[in-house]
């Protein structure tokens, strides 16, 4: 068993619970058959039906219908214990034709690898100046043609901790799942990451693959991991689950 537990929570009125519950042991055998050993733990994952309650002390991943749901739930943060939470829109994903288990699986994978949505790689080219880099670990190549099955269900493909070195050769080793990768700081088409430059003083700004439009708008959605990185976590909400209402 691992350490960490993660409650799959059905909170959308769009997908069923029969739905969502098929698609957690593909989820499960993404973190323990690819993640873990790539990124060295894991999780393990309990399905909550809709209106159930989750255990306590689990992290919660919270499938949703879209941003704005249940008015001001849709800015809540973490749990009511304070611990990490991550939200899956899935009928905004149907509204911009993309796949609601890919982003399942993003959400999942970045929460596990940054909890705290607070971790960088600081690249410094010279004395004076730098990038942060934020450490999300689906971004880069998060399209969902990018993605892969896992018993029928499409996944997201993700980068292992070498795309984060920038002292690695072009091609010298894996850099992400699907091996489409070839370089650190690598974007695939329809890929992005956060940067934030530590002399410009603007703060966080998209860094898009060339040509590529990005899944999601350069503005973040209320609830997302984007969105929490830019807000101070003074500003953070704990959430709740409420009979017919979302996280």
């Amino acid at each position: 068993m691992a350490n960490i537990q993660i409650s799959v929570i059905n909170a959308s009125a769009a997908l069923q619970d029969t739905e969502v519950q098929a698609v957690v042991p593909a989820l499960q055998k993404q973190v323990s058959r690819d993640f873990a050993p790539a990124w060295g733990f894991g999780a393990d994952l309990t399905f909550v039906r809709r209106n159930a309650q989750p255990a306590a002390s689990s992290w919660w991943l919270v499938i949703l219908d879209n941003s704005d749901q249940a008015g001001a739930l849709g800015y809540h943060d973490v749990t009511p214990e304070g611990l990490p939470l991550g939200k899956v829109f899935a009928t905004s994903d149907k509204q911009f034709g993309t796949n609601w288990t890919v982003t399942a699986s993003h959400e999942l994978l970045e929460m596990l690898a940054d909890p705290d949505i607070n971790l960088t790689v600081f690249i410094q080219p010279d004395a004076t100046s730098g990038t942060l880099y934020a450490y999300e670990i689906c971004d880069a190549c998060e399209a969902d043609n990018n993605g892969y099955a896992i018993d029928g269900v499409t996944v997201s493909d993700f980068v292992y901790p070498a795309w984060f070195e920038s002292f690695r050769a072009q091609g010298s080793t894996q850099f992400d799942q699907q091996k489409q990768i070839q370089q650190p700081f690598e974007l695939l088409p329809g890929g992005y990451i956060g940067a934030f430059d530590v002399n410009s003083g603007t703060g966080w700004h998209q860094i898009s693959a060339q040509g590529a439009p990005l899944r999601y708008a350069m503005r973040p959605r209320l609830g997302s991991r984007r969105e929490r990185r830019r807000t101070p976590r003074t500003q953070w909400i704990k959430s709740a689950l409420k009979r017919g209402q979302g996280a």
